[in-house]
């Protein structure tokens, strides 16, 4: 995928994630990069979810779709 110029999430809900997740301490640049990851893989999400709702003869993308783009992904989310 290419580098994107600009990104729409901030990075400040990131560290958060990264404290939950265990980190004692995160550098900005690994909080953008995690950012980054994040948003190019919801990115993806996304388009794949998109995918199967019109796949289904749906506009609207349901909790469905992105259950199921997650799980093809091999990220299925946490119940």
């Amino acid at each position: 995928m290419a580098k994107k110029t600009s990104r729409i999430l901030p990075v400040a809900p990131f560290e958060r994630v990264a404290k939950r997740a265990g980190a004692e301490r995160t550098s900005g640049d690994g909080l953008k990069a995690l950012r980054d990851a994040a948003e190019d893989y919801a990115e993806g999400l996304a388009r794949e979810a998109i995918a199967f709702a019109k796949h289904a003869g749906r506009k609207t993308v349901k909790a469905e779709d992105v259950r199921l783009a997650a799980k093809r992904s091999g990220n299925p989310p946490e119940q």
